[in-house]
């Protein structure tokens, strides 16, 4: 035996075993920082050639799902959804007994909590996480939430690190990872939207997207500063109007309809938006600041106070 094969054995035996199960691109991602991290890692996929790269680094494949989950006691789902997962593990029964399953699923809260439920009931505990990161920054800069039992993260979160470096518990509550999930992705969807409804005015008088991209950024920039501030009014409940109040900023939506409509550009993002305005400003809070929106976003629609 080499000195340098001695020395990866031995860090081998040193960290806890990880079986992945699932290896889309993202679970290929979370294997491999594993394996460079030197976690002896078990890898399963219904497409058995999707592991061929893995096994070349160092990954055990396994024959079947049960041979997977009963290779550790670290087991890492990345599937296509809470139920995919669950199809491929409630078969199992007691092999999942013991076992830490960490469920990097996309899906909701109650799904999370229906899983934690379901995972408990086999004697496993149970964490569900969130990964805001492609698979590229996996192993580097990704950010990772994890929520369920603090117990189960503490026991592996030097192997759970090694997805990377922004891994945040959140909490014992096990929807909490999906709950942030969505929460950026809404607040991605929206600046996306914002940036395609300008890009979309400004290419009416021929100005390119590029040229558009950097005031954009800078308009992103300036928003976000607001955020902070922004979220103590939410939290205290009170919306002092310390820059404009809603009934400025309606009158400002008012010309971006306007607008989009004359130029022949879609008007309905900027009318819902006006809408949100109509309604808060029609429920008294024409002379609070902007956070004062939050009423509008905590009802469902067509629930009026």
């Amino acid at each position: 035996m080499t000195t340098s094969t001695h020395l990866e054995g031995n860090m081998m035996q040193n960290h806890t075993p990880v079986t992945v199960i699932g290896l889309g691109l993202m679970g290929q991602a979370l294997a491999g920082a594993f394996l460079r991290d030197g976690y002896p890692t078990t890898v399963w996929n219904r497409t058995a050639a999707k592991a061929d790269q893995l096994v070349a680094q160092g990954a055990k494949p396994a024959d079947s799902v049960g041979d997977a989950v009963a290779a550790g006691p670290l087991v890492v789902v990345c599937v296509s959804d809470y139920a995919a997962a669950r199809e491929l593990l409630d078969p199992l029964g007691a092999v999942l007994d013991g076992r830490v399953l960490v469920n990097l699923t996309s899906g909701t809260s109650q799904a999370a909590r229906e899983t934690a439920e379901w995972a408990a009931r086999r004697g496993s505990a149970y964490l569900d996480g969130a990964i805001m990161a492609a698979p590229a920054a996996v192993g580097a800069d990704a950010v990772i939430l994890y929520s369920g039992p603090r117990s189960a993260f503490d026991l592996h979160a030097p192997a759970l690190r090694s997805l990377g470096a922004g891994t945040t518990y959140l909490g014992e509550d096990h929807g909490l990872s999906s709950l942030y999930d969505v929460a950026v992705l809404s607040l991605m969807w929206n600046i996306l939207n914002g940036f395609l409804q300008g890009a979309a005015l400004l290419g009416t008088a021929g100005v390119d997207a590029a040229t558009f991209a950097p005031v954009a950024k800078t308009g992103i920039g300036t928003v976000a500063d607001w955020l902070s501030g922004y979220a103590r009014q939410i939290d205290d409940g009170t919306y002092p109007a310390l820059d404009s109040t809603i009934d400025t900023h309606l009158a400002a939506m008012e010309h971006l309809v306007q607008e989009s409509e004359s130029l022949g550009v879609n008007a309905e993002l900027p009318r819902f938006v006006k809408a949100l305005a109509d309604r808060a400003v029609a429920e008294g809070h024409g002379g609070d600041g902007y956070a004062a929106m939050i009423e509008q976003f905590r009802r469902p629609a067509g629930v009026r106070p």
